[in-house]
C-alpha cells in the first residue's frame, strides 16, 4: 500500500489515526502493531507470514540475550544475524547468484544450470536492518531487551518506516516506544505538514518526472540530448520520490508521538561524494557505519585496512539496494571515488565549494544511469551519449512529446537545488529543527497545508506511480 494511494489516504490513515485517538495511551502501540501488519499484508500477501516468523525469532533472541550469561550470547546473536542474512540472502540474492553461476556454467561449456526466480517480498532489506538493529544492540548492551511482544511488533513492523525506511536503529526508538503518554492532537498537528510537504513532492515533482526518466533510458540508440533529460530527470524523480517518502514517514511518526530519523540533508549541494553520503540516505549510511565499517575496523589499522573497509561497505551498499551488475558497479563507482577523495584530502576540504559542487552532482549523476538502467550494456550507450557530444542533440520522439512546459520547468528545479544553500532542509525547518526565523517556518507551513489538497487530487486521479524504493 502506498502512502499516496486514495486506500491509504481516505481508509487507512483515518482509521488508525481515529482508534489512536479514542483509545487509551496505553493501546498507541498496540494499535500501531495490529495496523502495520495489516497495512503490509495488503501489498505482501502471503509475505506477512515470513515477516511474523522473523519477528518471532528475534523477539525471543532477544530476550535470550538478555537473559543469559555474557559468555553465552554470543553463540545467540551470531546464530540470529546468520539465519537473518540467510533469509534475506535467499529471497533477494538466490535469483542473481543462479543467473550468474549459468552464465559462468555456459561459459565454461559445463551446460544449463537452474535459475532460481523468487519474488521480492516488500521492504525485505528494512526490516532485516532492523532486526539485526535490535539483537546487535541488546547484545552490545545499548539497550535492554523489549518485553512487550506488541512494542517490539511496532518497532519492526511499524507502517511508516515499514517498508522503505528510514532505517531506524533500536537504541534511536526504544525510548520513545516506551513513551506512550502524549498530547495526541498536538503531534498531529505537528507531523501533518511535513506529511503534506512529502505528499506534494512525491506526486506532483517525482511522479511528473518518471514518465521521462522512462522513455528516455528505453530509448535504443539515444542521442546526447535524449540521455542528459533522462540522467536529469531520473536525478529528480529518485531524489523527490525518496526524500518525498522520507518527509511521509517522519511525519506519520510525529502523528504518533515518534520522532523518526532525518534521512536527507540537501544532497545536491554536496561538494563531495563524501559529503553527499553524509547528505543522501542518512539512515542507511548510519546503519553501515555502525554496524559494518566500525565492526570491520573503521579507520583504524592503517590506509590499506581503511580503503578495505570502505570498499566492502560500498560494495554491500550497492548490493543491499538490489541484486544486479549495475548496483554493484554503482557502488564500486562510489566507493572508488570516497577512497580518491581520502587519499587526496578533497572529502575534507572546503576549498572552491561553487565549482566542486557542480562536478560532484555530475558525478552523481553518472552513478544514477548505472543505478537506473536495466543492464550494464544499457547503462554504457547512456554514459557513452552524455560524455561524446556527437551522438547528436535530437530528441527521441517518445522523449520529446513528454516535454512539456511542467516538465521542462521541473528539470531547471532539480538543476536549481544544486544552488540552494546546503544548510536549508525544508522538512527540518518546518518542524522547527532548524534556526531560521519564525516566519520563514510558518510560511513553509502554511505552503505544505495549501498544496496538499492539490497533491491530494492528483492521488486521487490515479497518476502516481509507487515509490522507487518499495523495490529495495
Amino acid at each position: 500500500m502506498s502512502f499516496a494511494a486514495p486506500l491509504f489516504l481516505w481508509y487507512f490513515l483515518p482509521a488508525v489515526l481515529l482508534a489512536s485517538w479514542i483509545l487509551p495511551h496505553r493501546a498507541r502501540n498496540g494499535v500501531l502493531a495490529v495496523f502495520s501488519l495489516g497495512f503490509y499484508a495488503v501489498g505482501g500477501k502471503e509475505f506477512v507470514l515470513l515477516l511474523l516468523a522473523l519477528i518471532a525469532v528475534n523477539y525471543a533472541a532477544g530476550l535470550a540475550i538478555g537473559a543469559l550469561p555474557i559468555r553465552r550470547r554470543k553463540a545467540v546473536v551470531v546464530a540470529t544475524v546468520v539465519a537473518d542474512l540467510a533469509v534475506l540472502a535467499v529471497w533477494k540474492y538466490a535469483g542473481f547468484a543462479s543467473t550468474a553461476v549459468h552464465s559462468i556454467a555456459q561459459g565454461l561449456g559445463l551446460g544449463d544450470t537452474r535459475i532460481v526466480s523468487l519474488a521480492l517480498p516488500i521492504g525485505i532489506s528494512f526490516f532485516t536492518f532492523h532486526h539485526l538493529s535490535y539483537v546487535v544492540d541488546v547484545y552490545r548492551g545499548v539497550r535492554l531487551p523489549m518485553r512487550n511482544p506488541l512494542t517490539f511488533v511496532t518497532y519492526i513492523a511499524m507502517f511508516p518506516q515499514l517498508v522503505a525506511g528510514p532505517i531506524v536503529r533500536y537504541h534511536e526508538i526504544a525510548d520513545q516506544l516506551r513513551d506512550s503518554r502524549r498530547d495526541r492532537f498536538a503531534d498531529f498537528a505537528e507531523g501533518f505538514p511535513r506529511f503534506a510537504w512529502g505528499l506534494f513532492k512525491k506526486v506532483v515533482i517525482a511522479d511528473s518526472l518518471a514518465p521521462l526518466a522512462d522513455a528516455a533510458f528505453a530509448a535504443e540508440d539515444p542521442s546526447t540530448a535524449t540521455a542528459w533529460i533522462g540522467a536529469l530527470a531520473y536525478a529528480g524523480q529518485i531524489y523527490f520520490d525518496f526524500s518525498g517518502y522520507s518527509d511521509m514517514a517522519i511525519g506519520l511518526g510525529m502523528m504518533f508521538g515518534l520522532r523518526l530519523p532525518e534521512n536527507f540533508a540537501r544532497p545536491y549541494s554536496a561538494i563531495s561524494v563524501t559529503d553527499f553520503w553524509r547528505r543522501w540516505h542518512q539512515s542507511l549510511s548510519r546503519w553501515f557505519r555502525d554496524y559494518l565499517y566500525v565492526p570491520l575496523g573503521g579507520n583504524r589499522g592503517g590506509t590499506f585496512r581503511t580503503y578495505r573497509n570502505l570498499s566492502i561497505v560500498f560494495l554491500v551498499t550497492g548490493l543491499w539496494h538490489g541484486a544486479a551488475w549495475t548496483f554493484v558497479v554503482w557502488g564500486a563507482f562510489h566507493g572508488v571515488l570516497l577512497i580518491i577523495e581520502r587519499a587526496t584530502g578533497l572529502g575534507r576540504s572546503d576549498r572552491w565549494a561553487g565549482p566542486r559542487r557542480a562536478i560532484t552532482f555530475l558525478l552523481v549523476v553518472f552513478g544514477w544511469v548505472l543505478f537506473r538502467a536495466e543492464s550494464l550494456p544499457a547503462a554504457g550507450k547512456m554514459l557513452q551519449a552524455m560524455i561524446m557530444p556527437w551522438h547528436g542533440w535530437s530528441v527521441a520522439p517518445d522523449v520529446a512529446m513528454l516535454l512539456s512546459g511542467h516538465r521542462v520547468a521541473l528539470l531547471v528545479l532539480v538543476l536549481a537545488t544544486v544552488l540552494l544553500p546546503a544548510t536549508w532542509v525544508t522538512g527540518r525547518v518546518i518542524d522547527g529543527l532548524e534556526e531560521t526565523p519564525r516566519w520563514a517556518r510558518r510560511s513553509l507551513k502554511a505552503a505544505a497545508l495549501v498544496l496538499s489538497p492539490y497533491a491530494a487530487m492528483v492521488a486521487v486521479a490515479g497518476t502516481f506511480s509507487p515509490f522507487l524504493y518499495f523495490q529495495f
